[in-house]
């Protein structure tokens, strides 16, 4: 479909495991792999007990739309990775995440919203929705702006939402 895509992967690379996402261009050709650098340990996450922590950081790839970093799922509670893609010039912030139904999803959301304004870019948080095993995945999925405002919320059920993102205001 000539689209840019970022698909969230489970990726065994060199024996050891990542919590990682592809960064795909619109040819098909893989630009990137960013990991997550932060490991939850946690009811229903223990993430330790599978995942190796990112040595390399945070990135951001450039795009005929800007520049996209991309946190994965726990980096976003800490404050240094939206800062570090923000500081490497990104314009919007994708964060694949797994959030399930009984967290504290008004604080997630507002967690974004906030490191969004404080780093003047947008910030996507991209959630699953449906059920695996016993965890019942939450969606509501949004966009926020660089002034700390949603743009979009989505549901607690699958769909495709569609919107241009002015980026030029993260400038």
């Amino acid at each position: 479909l000539r689209v840019f895509a970022s698909p969230n992967v489970y990726l065994e690379q060199n024996g050891r495991r990542y919590d990682a996402s592809l960064m795909i261009d619109n040819n098909g050709t893989i630009l990137g792999i960013s990991k997550m650098v932060h490991i939850a340990q946690a009811k229903y996450f223990y993430e330790q007990d599978y995942y190796t922590p990112s040595g390399e950081g945070f990135r951001v790839y450039e795009t005929p739309f800007g520049k996209i970093g991309i946190v994965i799922c726990f980096d976003r509670h800490l404050p240094d990775g939206i800062r570090s893609c923000a500081q490497q010039g990104a314009e919007l912030v994708i964060i694949p995440t797994a959030n399930i139904v009984g967290e504290p999803l008004e604080l997630f959301a507002w967690e974004v919203r906030v490191q969004a304004f404080q780093n003047t870019v947008f910030a996507a948080m991209c959630n699953r929705v449906g059920r695996e095993d016993s965890l019942t995945f939450a969606g509501q999925s949004l966009l926020a702006t660089p002034n700390g405002d949603l743009l979009l919320k989505a549901g607690d059920r699958e769909e495709l939402l569609v919107l241009d993102v002015p980026l030029e205001e993260a400038a």
